[in-house]
Order: structure tokens, then C-alpha cells, then sequence
């Protein structure tokens, strides 16, 4: 088993059963804290597990490690995640939990609001609006369910677009791109390796890139136009990430402004579908448009 698949965590919790004593000892004080033991000497953590130094040595050699540094080394790459996927949480009351989610999702809008430039939201509605053919790429997770949203959102104004959330598949578009094309990229994360190498490939071709993702990130810093998202995740990890109400509020503002720049267009494009849309399954004038 490769260093990059080996999961050290799995291993130990798995196979608890299976240890010796001595073993058992030493496997406990590791979980005990794992950041902790990716830095301890051999001495330290054989002091902390109540055992000699060569248990030690010979535990790391029954987990499959060459030496003890090999067993340190794969400790610090499971303490990588960080403490709060490691250790054991308890829920709050539930009425708290409600509360606090609410809170952090109105707190996740308020920060990222005041991070969106005006100048910069319009200049990409302004592409948005000139593009020959737009293309939205999100990969995993909430860039994926937003790429769709956002493609539905602009269809409804006569845009030529379409989302991609396959990794070849964004290489294959991205490569038959030019200068009158435009891509769009989601990504909470701004670093996902297929996302970054496709938008180099488009970028290669002269097509123009708007991003919505953290600043100072790989793929930030080959957009033309950046929406700029703050991540304030919490150590409940549980509850869903928050980001995804700041991605939401970045295609929303984005979306309403591209509408306005043509606002007499997008409002008969607007009624078309609605009219459409009550013909084929009724409703009142309020149902929101595609739900």
C-alpha cells in the first residue's frame, strides 16, 4: 500500500481487537492525540503508552512502517486534516444546533458581501453578456449542484451556456476555446488540480476566465474576474459547510446583474417562461420561475 493511500487513523481504530496488550497501549496513546504523536521522540511516546522503546520500534514495523520516523511521518499526514475530524464530538441541544446554523449561515452572507467589488461583478455580467459561448465548470461537491444553478440561471436570459463537472470533459472543452469565449469556475477551494489545469488549457487558447472562489488561491490568480469567497468553517463538522450560501450569494448578485444589463430583453425572456411554464402545469403567479 502506497504512503499517499495508507490511512494509519483506519488502521489503528480497525484493529483494536487485534493488538497485543502492549500494542493496545501504544495504539491508544497515538489516538489519544495524533498531532501530538506525529511529533513525539521514540522515548516520549513509549513514556506516554507505559511501554519500552523497542515495543515501539517493533509496533511501527507490525503497522508495516520501516522505522519509527516512517510511523511519525504517516502520523503527521493523518494530523494534516486537523483535530476536528480526529477527535469524538457531542452535539449540542437541538434547538441550539438550529440556532447556530442559522447564525452561521447569516454571518458566511454578511462577510462575503462585503467582499464582492461592483466594479468587478459587472464587468463579468458585461462578458457574461458578450461571450460567444459560456462555460461553467464545477467539480465535487457544492461546485457542482451551483455550476447547474448557475446555468440555469443564465439560460433564462438567452445565454449560450452549459456546466461541466467532468474532469477530461473540462479539458476537451477547454482546449477548443477562444478569445469570444468565456469560462466560468466554481470552486470553494480554489486548488483542485483538474479545475486548474483545465482553466490553463482555455487560458492557453485566449479564452476568458471569471472565478467565483477564495483570493489568493491557484485558481484566483488565473482569473480575469474574481468573486472573491471567505470560508469560516467551524469545528462542528457535522453541519454543513457554510461556503455554500457565499458561492450562492456570488452567482445571485452575478445572475441579477447580467439580467439588468439588458433588463427589457431578460423581462420578455422572463415572461415567455413564465407563461410556458403555467400552460404546462398551472399555478399561481408567484411560483418561482423552473421550480
Amino acid at each position: 500500500m502506497s504512503q499517499n493511500t495508507f490511512d494509519i487513523v483506519y488502521e489503528l481504530r480497525q484493529r483494536q481487537h487485534e493488538f497485543s496488550p502492549v500494542e493496545a497501549r501504544i495504539a491508544a496513546a497515538i489516538l489519544a492525540d495524533v498531532d501530538a504523536a506525529a511529533q513525539y521522540g521514540v522515548s516520549e511516546l513509549a513514556e506516554r503508552a507505559e511501554v519500552s522503546a523497542a515495543a515501539i520500534s517493533r509496533f511501527a514495523k507490525a503497522l508495516g512502517c520501516d522505522h519509527v520516523r516512517e510511523l511519525r511521518a504517516r502520523l503527521a499526514s493523518a494530523s494534516a486534516v486537523g483535530k476536528r475530524f480526529l477527535e469524538q464530538q457531542n452535539a449540542p441541544p437541538v434547538s441550539a444546533l438550529y440556532a447556530q446554523i442559522c447564525d452561521d449561515i447569516q454571518e458566511s452572507l454578511r462577510h462575503n458581501i462585503a467582499n464582492l467589488k461592483e466594479q468587478v461583478v459587472q464587468e463579468l455580467a458585461e462578458a457574461l453578456c458578450q461571450s460567444r459561448m459560456i462555460h461553467i465548470f464545477g467539480l465535487g461537491g457544492c461546485s457542482t449542484v451551483f455550476a447547474q444553478e448557475l446555468q440555469s440561471r443564465l439560460v433564462r436570459f438567452g445565454r449560450p451556456v452549459s456546466a461541466c463537472s467532468d474532469a477530461l470533459m473540462m479539458k476537451i472543452i477547454a482546449a477548443t476555446l477562444g478569445p469570444e469565449d468565456l469560462v466560468v469556475v466554481l470552486s470553494v477551494s480554489g486548488i483542485t488540480p483538474e479545475i486548474v489545469s483545465a482553466v490553463d488549457i482555455a487560458r492557453t487558447y485566449g479564452a476568458r476566465v471569471g472565478s467565483v472562489t477564495q483570493a489568493g488561491t491557484a485558481l484566483a490568480e488565473r482569473s480575469d474576474w474574481l468573486l472573491p469567497i471567505q470560508i469560516e468553517e467551524t469545528d462542528f463538522v457535522f453541519k454543513p459547510s457554510a461556503s455554500r450560501y457565499a458561492m450562492m450569494l456570488a452567482i445571485d448578485v452575478l445572475s441579477t446583474t447580467t439580467a439588468l444589463n439588458d433588463a427589457n430583453a431578460n423581462h420578455e425572456h422572463l415572461r415567455r417562461i413564465k407563461l410556458a411554464l403555467d400552460r404546462h402545469r398551472g399555478g399561481d403567479s408567484r411560483l418561482p420561475l423552473g421550480d
